[in-house]
């Protein structure tokens, strides 16, 4: 029961009254403002709704699944998306 990025688009064109083009076009701006901001290391929020922040994991040790010999895995960055309040919200109230 997952929203595929086209009907995200159908659905947020209705509702808004403008066209999909449009809609579409609004999302590849914000997708590529998420992606050099936070690659850059800042942290995006929109208070109430999500942030998103860049974390830095710290070099490690792991281990090769198949053969069991020790690795170096080095350091690297992930993204960190957390709920906001009224995200929390709509999701506790059904």
């Amino acid at each position: 029961m997952a929203m595929n990025r086209s009907e995200l688009v159908a659905e947020v064109a209705e509702k808004s009254g403008s066209t999909q083009a449009a809609v579409n076009g609004v999302l590849d701006s914000l997708f590529q403002v998420f992606e050099s901001s936070v690659s850059k290391g800042e942290k995006i929020t929109i208070p109430g709704w999500l942030s998103v922040e860049r974390t830095d994991r710290a070099a490690r040790q792991g281990r090769n699944p198949q053969t069991g010999e020790a690795i170096q895995i080095p350091a690297g960055h992930g993204v960190k998306l957390t709920a906001g309040s009224k995200l929390k919200a709509a999701v506790s109230s059904k």
